[in-house]
């Protein structure tokens, strides 16, 4: 089972094309709800992640969540996610394979890959690059810090 027809929520998003979207999915049985109004935070989602070598978006934040966005980063040997800030985001990683490195504000490198899950706090520069000579695939969560 694997998601093939994404449609981007938020300004100017299609109810109607995303319930259609939701019909199609759900007679394939690649999505899996609960409710009617998937463009609420408080409905369950459930999807799988798909063997495509490239990035998948999985969550994209407001309506469909409270603010968390997700995804699924995929990075060949030698490619780098790019140095960014969490600003007033925190970020959780899950590693689901590979080897790499997670540099942290260009003082500090930490080892990452299959089986390790990182915190990173808000404000804080870093990037991801692949170490490794296969694929580095994690998962990233990021969610709004509230009162910051």
């Amino acid at each position: 089972m694997i998601v093939t027809n994404v449609v981007r929520l938020g300004k100017g998003f299609d109810r109607q094309r995303w319930a259609e979207s939701l019909k199609k999915t759900e007679r394939n049985g690649d999505l899996q709800f609960q409710g009617d109004d998937m463009t609420s935070p408080e409905r369950v989602l459930v999807m799988e992640l798909n063997s495509e070598p490239q990035y998948q978006r999985l969550l994209e934040g407001e309506p469909q969540t409270h603010g968390m966005r997700s995804g699924r980063v995929y990075l060949k040997p030698g490619e780098a996610c790019g140095q960014h800030s969490t600003k007033n985001h925190e970020e959780l990683l899950v590693f689901v394979s590979g080897q790499g490195q997670l540099q942290i504000d260009e003082r500090e490198s930490l080892a990452v890959g299959q089986g390790k899950v990182s915190y990173i706090p808000p404000n804080t520069i870093h990037d991801v690059k692949n170490s490794g000579n296969e694929p580095l695939m994690y998962i990233y969560c990021v969610a709004p810090v509230h009162g910051q």
